[in-house]
Formats: C-alpha cells, sequence, structure tokens
C-alpha cells in the first residue's frame, strides 16, 4: 500500500507538472499581482499593530489574532522586516519603507556582536540585504559585511564547517543543521562586495561537508549532523525538529534544496546544482495529494499529522531559484511549474489567513517535537510566500515581454 501511494502521489506530481503552467500564463500573473496586492494592504494595515522597532512578528497562537512578537537576538528577527522590504518592492510605498528602515536598524547589534549562533545569516541577511538590494544604502552594506565576518568566527577548519549552535550546553562535539545552507549567502555575498576572499572558500567548503554527511544516499536529509571536533570526522545524522533521525523533515529538505541552488549558483561546482535537484525530485516525488507537506512526510499519523506551509513556500522559492540557473528548458519549465503549483496552493483559501488573523499564511509547523508552533502562522512562512510571489511576477513578466517580442 505505501509503495501505490508513492507510485500515486508521483504520477499525480508528474501531472500537475506538466499541466500547471499551460495556457496560464496571464491567470497566473494576474493572480500573483492580486495576492501580492491584498499582502501589501494587509500589511499596512498589521503595522498599525506593530509599533515597537525592536519586536518582531514571530508566530500567532491558535485563537488569537495578532502576531506573538520576539527580541533582536530570535532568530526569526530578520524575516518581518524582511517581509516588510518584499511589501515595499512590490508596492513602491513609502510608508511601507519607512517601516522596513525602522524594523531593520536594531538588528545591527547583531553583526557586531560575538556570533551565538549561525542564524545570523537570517537576521540580518533577510533584513539588511534586502534593503541593500533595494536601496543601495552604503550603511547597509557595512552592517552585511560586519555579519559576515561574525558568522565566519564559528568555522570550524578541522571539521570544514559552520559550528551552528555553540552553546556550552550543546551536548554535541561539533554539529552543522541543514538550515546552515541558507546563511552561507552572507558569506557569499560578501567574498564579492569587500570582504575577505576567504569567506568564499569557507561558505563553499561547508557546503561540501554538508553535501558528503548530511544529505543521505535516500535523498533526504539529516536535521543535524554530529562532528569530532578535533579530527573533523563525521559522527552521526540526528534530528531535533523531525520525526526520527531517518525521517523526512519537510522544512530541513527544502533548505537543502535552496541552499544547495544558491551555494550551485554562487560556485558553478555542478555536484551541488545536482544535489538540489535530487533533494527537490525527492520532495516532489513523495507529496500528498494536495500538494502540501505534513511537516514530516514520515509522521506515522499522516493524514491526520499537521501540514507546513512554510515549507511549500520555501520549496516554491528553491525551485525558482533551480530553474532560474539551469539551462535546460526541459528542467527549467519543470521546477518553474513545480514553484508555481505551490504558489497557487498557498495563495487559496485554505491556506490564506484572509481575515482569520494578522498573519498572510495558515498551517505551518516549528518544532512538532517540543510541542512548539503546531498548525499556526509563522513569520518565515510570510516572509518565503512574498518572495516566492515577487519571483513568480518577474518570471511571469518575463516570460510575458518574450511573447511580445515575437
Amino acid at each position: 500500500m505505501k509503495v501505490f501511494k508513492i507510485i500515486l502521489s508521483s504520477v499525480l506530481v508528474s501531472f500537475l507538472l506538466m499541466n500547471c503552467g499551460k495556457g496560464k500564463n496571464e491567470s497566473t500573473k494576474a493572480n500573483s499581482e492580486s495576492v501580492l496586492d491584498q499582502n501589501v494592504v494587509k500589511i499596512k494595515r498589521v503595522l498599525k499593530s506593530l509599533d515597537s522597532a525592536d519586536r518582531f512578528a514571530r508566530n500567532i497562537p491558535k485563537g488569537q489574532q495578532h502576531w506573538k512578537t520576539v527580541g533582536v537576538k530570535d532568530w526569526c528577527s530578520g524575516f518581518w522586516p524582511g517581509v516588510l522590504w518584499y511589501a515595499y518592492e512590490h508596492s513602491g510605498n513609502d510608508s511601507i519603507k519607512k517601516a522596513a528602515e525602522k524594523f531593520t536598524a536594531p538588528i545591527k547589534t547583531i553583526a557586531f556582536s560575538p556570533a551565538e549562533d549561525h542564524d545570523i545569516g537570517f537576521m540580518v541577511y533577510c533584513s539588511y540585504g534586502n534593503g541593500y538590494r533595494l536601496t543601495g544604502n552604503e550603511a547597509y552594506k557595512e552592517v552585511m559585511l560586519a555579519a559576515a565576518d561574525t558568522l565566519a568566527t564559528l568555522y570550524n577548519p578541522i571539521v570544514g564547517a559552520i559550528q551552528s549552535w555553540p552553546s556550552k550546553k550543546n551536548k554535541y562535539p561539533h554539529n552543522t543543521i541543514i538550515d546552515n545552507m541558507m546563511n552561507l549567502e552572507l558569506l557569499f555575498w560578501a567574498s564579492k562586495n569587500g570582504g575577505d576572499k576567504s569567506l568564499y572558500d569557507l561558505a563553499k567548503r561547508h557546503a561540501e561537508v554538508t553535501m558528503k554527511h548530511i544529505v543521505r544516499p535516500d535523498s533526504a536529509v539529516y536535521h543535524l549532523g554530529e562532528f569530532n571536533d578535533k579530527t573533523g570526522a563525521f559522527i552521526k545524522g540526528h534530528t531535533h525538529q523531525g520525526y526520527a533521525d531517518e525521517s523526512m523533515w519537510a522544512r530541513g529538505q527544502t533548505w537543502g534544496i535552496y541552499g544547495f541552488a544558491v551555494a550551485y549558483r554562487e560556485t558553478g561546482e555542478q555536484a551541488f546544482l545536482d544535489t538540489s535537484i535530487k533533494l527537490a525530485d525527492h520532495f516532489l516525488n513523495r507529496l500528498p495529494e494536495d500538494g502540501i507537506p505534513f511537516w514530516d512526510f514520515d509522521d506515522p499519523r499522516i493524514p491526520n499529522a499537521p501540514k507546513d506551509a512554510s515549507a511549500a513556500a520555501i520549496a516554491a522559492c528553491g525551485m525558482f531559484e533551480i530553474a532560474n540557473i539551469i539551462s535546460d528548458e526541459k528542467l527549467k519549465a519543470k521546477y518553474n511549474n513545480a514553484a508555481k503549483k505551490f504558489v497557487e496552493i498557498l495563495s487559496s483559501d485554505t491556506y490564506l489567513s484572509g481575515k482569520a488573523n494578522d498573519a498572510l499564511l495558515l498551517h505551518s509547523t516549528g518544532h512538532h517535537p517540543k510541542g512548539s508552533e503546531i498548525d499556526v502562522p509563522i513569520i518565515y512562512a510570510d516572509y518565503y510566500f512574498m518572495e516566492a510571489l515577487l519571483r513568480l511576477e518577474k518570471l511571469e513578466a518575463s516570460t510575458s515581454n518574450i511573447g511580445k517580442s515575437h
């Protein structure tokens, strides 16, 4: 029965990939623009209740309307200003730009403080990175360069990877988690924009070690790789946020899809692209019939396990990234169409929060084993949803222009 379900899922995915892009360019474009417009209106309204610059949206507990906020040191602090920068990118609205600047400013302290964990990339690149990309503010660039240097202090040259959780309370001699692949972009960027060139080598080496030890032979990933910090030897793969060490934690898989695609984009190393594609195909082949992953593909309670909309949003961004960096037109269409389908489903009444609360998306899952943030709105789901919508908007605009040129 399990084999039958996998085959059925694969057939469904193939059908969606073949059909979701046919004859829909204009309607999909209109939908992405419409959803972005709706999101901007909502974000402007929500800003009225989030007035403290050093408090950042994190989640909305069940039954509540407004965002629960966290301080600047929370790993999610960069996502709310990132959402604002994306809203400004789409709308050009000056009041949203000012809000983005307001919420970005407090994160500066992360760049100039001793590194507490690997999340510096999430915190600074999503806030200052988007701000610099959209405004060219040189002060933002300086913060990003400092943040890259701070992140690099966690690198262990013996292991060849960044220590993700360096706390003395940590039970592992050296740990590197799959999420850390997303923080390498800050290092790659810094190496090209005035930072030390060694940051490129450090990031590339980290990706190689992750690819070798954290990507499993079954095309899924471990959440955490444990290493001997004195010899660099790989000890064991673990999970903290998945169902089991050898299960397929949905969000972890998408960190890998997206992270290795970026690593290929920055280095040209074919193995990174091959890995990203392998992880993406495994993810697509195991999707349930409705197209949105459960929080862990191997939770024995499926189909009664919670979903993770955040994983679908990250997957969409990762697959748009794959499509953008490969030359094979058939594969380009495959991953663009898969990404479009995720955006389409997330833009439906099932996942859009509408008037339910202040978030954009419903049904994300954070740390299921700890009973934390289960089936609730989470800020990084909104962040990657906005990114995916903007990527789709640009893709359709490009496709439309190509069509007109003929």
